[in-house]
């Protein structure tokens, strides 16, 4: 059991956050009559529809996960930024939705077609409704999963999972918004956050930040030292 658990315990914390989030986000799409700020930006309006990006939004479900379980098992510290970009990320939307109630009027009142895309989009509009937008967590942990394959020493190294993993993260961006899920705004304030995250995780280095204020002590008492100066 301990070798166990010092080869997969550090599945845990993220298995634990994953409960809750879903728990959280359940409460807030579920939390009843409230005052929603409508999310819109004007270029909402000149953003078509097209149904067939409903794939893309959809192969999002196992993207970000495929990822993970990946540096899960063969990367710990790229499984260990990845699962703290993510959870600080979703952390973040929670408590944006939790204290600016937000909803979108986007969503078409008929279909301009009738084929398995617009059945699936119409299974998906019912499942979800259109509040809790920004920042998308669609955008955000795709962005998340892309930039976790782009700092992997294993995964980077192969050319054809870095387009793959580039072109797929694109295109379930733009499905948020082509399938009228997200407004431009939503996809916005997911890359703000993104960017935010991404230079404290990947950029910040502890080692190197531990031995900067070292360094300063040590000029510090040099200084001090009787008869210096």
């Amino acid at each position: 059991m301990k070798s166990f658990c010092r080869k997969y315990g550090h599945a845990l914390p993220v298995l634990l956050f994953g409960a809750a989030y879903l728990i959280g986000f359940a409460l807030l799409e579920n939390r009843g009559q409230t005052d929603y700020r409508v999310v819109h930006m004007a270029i909402d309006d000149f953003i078509p529809f097209c149904e067939i990006f409903v794939v893309p939004y959809l192969l999002w479900f196992f993207y970000v996960p495929a990822v993970l379980i990946y540096l899960f098992f063969r990367d710990r510290k790229g499984y260990r930024d990845n699962a703290v970009f993510l959870c600080t990320g979703m952390a973040v939307f929670l408590v944006v939705s939790a204290l600016c109630p937000n909803v979108q009027h986007l969503r078409l009142e008929e279909f301009p077609r009738d084929n398995v895309f617009t059945r699936l989009i119409g299974l998906l509009w019912k499942a979800d409704t259109p509040t809790n937008l920004f920042p998308s967590i669609h955008v955000y942990n795709s962005l998340g999963a892309h930039l976790a394959v782009m700092h992997s020493e294993t995964l980077s190294k192969n050319k054809r999972i870095r387009i793959g993993s580039l072109v797929l993260c694109v295109s379930v961006i733009l499905s948020t918004m082509l399938i009228k899920q997200h407004s431009a705004f939503d996809v916005l304030t997911a890359f703000l956050m993104a960017a935010i995250q991404h230079a404290a995780v990947y950029s910040y280095d502890p080692a190197a930040v531990r031995r900067l204020l070292t360094r300063r002590q040590g000029v510090g008492r040099i200084r001090k030292r009787p008869g210096m100066g």
